[in-house]
């Protein structure tokens, strides 16, 4: 990976932002929902936004050990913002490490329309019944296996379903039981990863164990 892709919590902490204009707003506008306190370049932060790519700036607040961003220079950034499809609390980032912007929203907008607009509706949901779902399922392993089945596509819960925050409480009460053990053979292809099947990727991801 050219990048560690990680999710801050900015809440109530400071972050730099230098620049004006239309790109600095929208930078503004994306720290103000995330609970940011914006700041000015001299005041002490660990993360700056050079919403306008100012060389100068960017090297002054990379040598005081802040992590820059700096808009369309992607040799001046210690970290990029990838485009954003927002389901509270799920959330999906896209990034290509500065190579193309156009490319990022392009495939936003694509997941954009495929995920319902409830997706956040199930997670907080399944979040509130933590509780409940480690008492209907003591085992770890069985846990995640019934899980794993609701998720599935066609399962109860399907999060590209509409209706899926409104099922958890029917897959909770007996139709998340899940099918009993079985061993499942795949045959690779090669050792290159895209030559996995669809069904193989889903497989191994569901998997307790794996044997090579």
């Amino acid at each position: 990976m050219h990048s560690l892709p990680v999710f801050l919590t900015l809440k109530g902490r400071p972050v730099i932002l230098t620049g004006a204009g239309e790109a600095a707003d929208a930078k503004r506008r994306l720290l103000e929902r995330a609970g940011a306190r914006i700041v000015a370049e001299e005041d002490e932060a660990a993360i700056a936004i050079v919403a306008d790519g100012d060389e100068a700036t960017a090297v002054r607040l990379r040598a005081r050990g802040v992590l820059v961003n700096a808009t369309d220079r992607p040799d001046l950034c210690d970290f990029t913002l990838p485009a954003i499809v927002d389901r509270a609390p799920v959330l999906i980032a896209i990034g290509t490490g500065g190579a193309s912007a156009g490319l990022a929203k392009a495939l936003r907008q694509r997941f954009e329309a495929l995920l319902p607009q409830r997706l956040g509706a199930l997670a907080t949901a399944l979040y509130g019944m933590r509780s409940a779902i480690r008492a209907r399922w003591p085992d770890a392993a069985a846990r995640r296996r019934a899980i794993d089945a609701g998720l599935s596509p066609g399962g109860v819960i399907d999060p590209f379903s509409d209706n899926a925050a409104d099922a958890l409480p029917l897959w909770l009460e007996g139709q998340g039981d899940i099918a009993a053990s079985r061993f499942v053979p795949i045959r690779l292809l090669s050792g290159d990863p895209d030559d996995l099947t669809l069904r193989a990727a889903r497989l191994l991801g569901e998997a307790d164990r794996v044997y090579h």
